[in-house]
């Protein structure tokens, strides 16, 4: 089976799409959440905990997975999907932001990126041949292009040097790709798809070009990278609705490394359609968890008595069992089961958050859902924050 994007919708009152892609590993409806699982693993979550969560595709992390446990692991155990017992999607970043986050590690050379493993100490090099090779390896059903990330607000010059070397690098991993493409052909195993990414900070011009340039070439998705990574708000935004004009209607449009709730909904609002971020389950780990009224500090001493689920819109299995009570002493004590079911909330909250946002987008109401659910969020939150100052 070979990767397919079907446009279901596109709202009536604004730009955000409502799609489907399909994998060999099943199909996704759009716009999607993508856990992350840098190491073949969501933290805190096992797979029938995804599950319950309504998670439709994981994501993996290449560059982790290269160093631990292996390419040759996943070729003898079947590939990530039999490793992990997953049977969905999963998309595999190329390990590009992983490798820009080790500036005292890595050299950046046309070839590709050298780099010390954080385990042993031992120097690699990853190049995008190497980069797609390892993902055939893995087995994902998307694999994404090597490229260079780096400060979103970097001056233009040092922008369209990293611009440019993403380019050569993305045509060198659709040329790996190819080749991939016909050796899993010819063994029989099913089809990998392969997104570019477009770069270019926060310049507009380089963002223009960056996406002109990318889609002259037959990949089957593209990605907006190299955000989240030191720009404003507003700028993220801006740079995210410049891009997603520019990119094909026929291919998922995905954001990567994005955000929160309220950032989530402001791209579907702008045309994208795909996002990961571990917001969910740090927040998690740190005793905090989203609901439809806002954020919930479960750390807090008001919790300790609380008798109420996390939150009594939700159906997820955390709130159906268990107190704000329980929870704030698993999450005061670092209970390993706090952070599992806090991340079982949370996970849920995002992923319905976006099944809602799809409703309303094949309903036309989706700028009326994105307005009243961000400024429902706005006002618990104020008055959390007043009912502090009160209380100080």
């Amino acid at each position: 089976m070979s990767f397919k994007f079907d446009l279901h919708k596109k709202s009536d009152d604004g730009l955000a799409r409502a799609g489907e892609f399909t994998t060999p590993h099943g199909a996704v409806k759009t716009p999607v959440f993508m856990p992350v699982g840098t190491l073949a693993t969501v933290k805190s979550l096992a797979t029938e905990d995804l599950h319950g969560t309504n998670s439709q595709i994981v994501l993996g992390n290449t560059y982790h997975l290269m160093l631990r446990p292996g390419a040759d692991v996943f070729e003898k155990l079947g590939g990530i999907h039999n490793f992990m017992k997953w049977p969905g999607p999963v998309l595999t970043d190329s390990g590009g932001f992983q490798i820009f986050s080790l500036p005292r590690s890595r050299k950046m050379t046309e070839e590709g990126a050298v780099f010390q493993s954080y385990i042993d100490g031992a120097y690699h090099n990853l190049t995008p041949e190497k980069s797609m090779g390892v993902q055939n390896s893995i087995g994902s059903d998307i694999m994404m292009v090597l490229d260079q990330c780096i400060n979103s607000t970097a001056e233009v010059p040092e922008t369209r040097a990293a611009m440019e070397l993403t380019h050569r690098w993305a045509l060198r991993s659709l040329k790996a790709h190819s080749e991939i493409t016909i050796r899993n052909s010819d063994a029989g195993k099913p089809y990998q798809a392969v997104f570019s990414i477009v770069q270019g900070g926060v310049h507009k011009e380089l963002r223009r070009i960056s996406a002109d340039f990318l889609t002259q070439h037959l990949f089957d998705g593209f990605a907006i990278g190299g955000l989240a990574v030191g720009e404003t708000k507003s700028e993220r935004e801006d740079m995210t609705e410049l891009v997603a004009a520019m990119l094909p209607e026929d291919k998922p449009r995905y954001l990567m490394g994005v955000g929160t709730p309220t950032d989530l909904l402001e791209a579907v609002g702008r045309g994208v359609d795909m996002f990961d971020c571990i917001i969910p389950t740090k927040m998690s780990q740190q005793g905090n968890v989203y609901t439809s009224r806002g954020l919930i500090k479960l750390n807090q001493p008001q919790y300790k008595f609380s008798g109420e689920a996390v939150d009594d819109d939700c159906p997820c299995f955390t709130c159906a069992n268990h107190s704000r009570a329980y929870l704030h002493h698993l999450a005061k004590c670092r209970e390993a089961l706090g952070w599992r079911l806090l991340s079982i909330h949370n996970v849920f909250f995002y992923n319905r958050l976006m099944a809602e946002a799809r409703s309303a987008i094949l309903k036309n109401a989706f700028e009326e859902f994105r307005r009243d659910s961000i400024e429902s969020w706005r006002e618990e939150n104020d008055k959390i924050m007043l009912g502090r100052e009160e209380a100080e």
